[in-house]
């Protein structure tokens, strides 16, 4: 087992592109979309009760891991786009198998 940091993003997805662009530029191995993310958070709740299909006012979350000695380099690119259009990330410790 290979020690790994598991990264989840959420961020409005008017913004997918920007975030996957900086973790293609910090040449992160992969990651996965999930579009339309709805729940509760320290901003209030996002719901997906439109009568329409808004991608300007859903959410998505990103998945990705990143090797132990990467995960600061990764951080200091992401944390600007965070303040400045908003987003969460959680980064926590994770195994990956060979």
């Amino acid at each position: 087992m290979q020690l790994v940091k598991r990264i989840e993003i959420i961020v409005a997805s008017k913004e997918t592109d920007r975030v996957l662009t900086l973790l293609d530029k910090l040449e992160v191995a992969g990651y996965s979309v999930i579009r339309d993310v709805v729940g509760k958070g320290d901003r209030g709740r996002v719901s997906d009760d439109f009568d329409f299909v808004s991608t300007t006012l859903s959410n998505v979350y990103i998945l990705s891991f990143c090797a132990v000695d990467k995960l600061d380099g990764i951080l200091a690119q992401l944390s600007p786009l965070f303040n400045k259009y908003g987003g969460v990330c959680y980064v926590s410790d994770a195994a990956k198998s060979n």
